[in-house]
């Protein structure tokens, strides 16, 4: 149990290094002559939102929402709980609420914009002509295809009230200032969260491209706008965003460099993979188990990004970072002295109640021994209940912030 112990301290390094009661303080600006209106958006939301409310010196007021149960208490923020990864109605009526408190500011007035991973189904309002089904209907033919983040964001931001900068332009001529926890490869504003505040460089284009490349079922509405240009986001250079600064308070290669420290200081050979590192899970945690292979001295090998299941065998149960570590102790073969964590530091791998699971050189032999096929597990994508039924499960709760994958294979 040692090696577990180990690795879940690597784990919470890298969750403490993106707590925002403290990535969030230092990067506040002085208040305005005018108001303050305080929007955040994420499964951050609410814990970046009392993080200002503790060190904010003026008034202000403001909404949050996050998801389902990652809220917390707020004096003069109200925090509102929506649905993830799917839209409902709350996250739509909090989007209309944003945009309608936005329009109201002047030049003298600060839109404090509080942003994490998962606004983008958080913050929801379509555009004229499409209802609340059909973005759930887009967003989970997109989980469902595998689509990278980025890609799946240029859709929906092109089909969105308030993605894309559109935020920000209802705001204007108010000074916006953006705190984001970046949860997205790369670190672009105007992927993280679909950027309500950003220039967004992709075009309709872009975004036609990305539903034809999944076979995304588009109403007509939507197909003959993005075929005409006709629902194009805010670009960069355009006037309403003359007033709009953005700053990552948190980002995923800070996470793991602060779970890199921790691994040195307990004597281990620390080596970082890539905090960006994207594909599909199971040909991630393959490649891994080969890394880990070639690893002949005491050391922790360290990534992150974020990575994706495409659904073709329905019916399992298990978000990307379960489904990896299956597919790294299938590679793997029991090999000797390995042991690996993984998890999402939001604490919810994909719509589970795990952040992820633990893995051991015992893990096969103890599955076989309980009867547990872990190939045909893995091909039907039912890596939670296998981690579920050999009790490797890592079960955090939300941890109210959100800096992605991360992964830590342990050579002992």
């Amino acid at each position: 149990m040692r090696e577990r112990e180990l690795l879940r301290g690597l784990f919470e390094a890298a969750v403490a290094a993106a707590d925002p009661a403290k990535v969030v303080p230092p990067h506040l600006p002085s208040p305005p002559p005018g108001c303050t209106l305080v929007l955040a958006a994420g499964k951050a939301a609410a814990a970046m939102a009392r993080a200002v409310e503790e060190s904010w010196p003026n008034e202000m007021d403001g909404i949050a929402v996050t998801r389902y149960g990652h809220g917390v208490d707020c004096e003069r923020i109200e925090v509102v709980e929506a649905g993830h990864p799917l839209p409902d109605e709350a996250g739509q009526g909090a989007a209309a609420r944003f945009l309608s408190a936005a329009a109201d500011l002047g030049p003298d007035d600060l839109l404090l914009f509080l942003l994490s991973g998962g606004a983008s189904a958080l913050l929801v309002e379509p555009l004229p002509g499409l209802c609340l089904n059909d973005k759930r209907a887009i967003n989970r033919a997109l989980l469902e295809a595998g689509a990278p983040i980025a890609e799946m964001n240029c859709l929906r931001k092109h089909l969105s009230a308030i993605k894309g900068g559109r935020l920000a332009a209802a705001a204007a001529p108010a000074r916006v200032l953006t705190l984001a926890i970046s949860d997205v490869p790369g670190d672009d504003p105007a992927v993280i969260g679909s950027g309500p505040t950003s220039a967004d460089p992709t075009t309709c284009a872009d975004a036609l491209a990305v539903a034809d490349r999944y076979h995304i079922a588009l109403p007509n509405v939507a197909r003959t706008a993005l075929e005409q240009g006709r629902w194009e986001t805010v670009k960069p250079g355009e006037p309403c965003l003359a007033r709009a600064d953005y700053v990552r308070v948190a980002r995923p290669a800070e996470a793991l460099a602060a779970a890199t420290a921790r691994a040195r200081e307990m004597g281990f050979d620390a080596v970082q993979l890539g905090d960006d590192l994207q594909g599909e899970a199971s040909e991630l945690g393959a490649a891994h188990a080969e890394l880990a292979r070639r690893q002949h001295t005491r050391g922790v090998l360290i990534s992150g990004g974020e990575a994706t299941v495409a659904v073709d065998a329905p019916g399992g149960s298990g978000g990307p970072n379960c489904e990896y570590l299956l597919a790294l102790a299938v590679a793997l073969e029991g090999a000797p002295n390995v042991h690996a964590i993984v998890c999402d530091t939001d604490g919810i791998d994909g719509s589970t109640d795990a952040a992820g699971a633990y893995m051991g050189p015992d893990t096969l032999a103890r599955a076989r021994a309980s009867g547990i096929d872990a190939r045909e597990m893995l091909a039907r994508h039912d890596s939670y209940e296998f981690f579920r039924r050999l009790g490797d499960l890592v079960v955090t709760g939300p941890t109210r912030t959100n800096v992605n994958d991360f992964r830590a294979i342990l050579v002992a």
